[in-house]
């Protein structure tokens, strides 16, 4: 039973930090856009509003990646262990030994 709980909990643990992994593509999304919109304010100084604009809605929608990817851990870390170990326990209570 208890290496039952182990592995439940290390699993869980594992797929947490698998999810975080996650976080690693909206970093490198969102550094590219504001490097490219300083590129495109520096060519045309003008469209600096429309560029702004346009880049931090960019960001957004590619933020919401790695928001996902952390709610996802949180609750690998602090609800799925409980909701597994409880199962494991009714299955084993309700188990017919012969």
């Amino acid at each position: 039973m208890e290496l039952a709980i182990g592995i439940i909990l290390g699993c869980c643990a594992l797929g947490a930090g698998m999810a975080m992994i996650a976080g690693i593509g909206p970093g490198i999304g969102e550094g590219n856009a504001v490097a490219k919109a300083c590129e495109a304010i520096g060519r045309q100084p003008e469209c600096k509003g429309t560029v702004t604009t346009t880049m931090l809605m960019g960001c957004a929608i590619a933020e919401t990646t790695g928001l996902y990817a952390l709610v996802i851990a949180i609750l690998l870390i602090f609800v799925a262990p409980n909701m597994l170990v409880d199962i494991l326990v009714e299955t084993i209570k309700n188990f017919p030994m012969a």
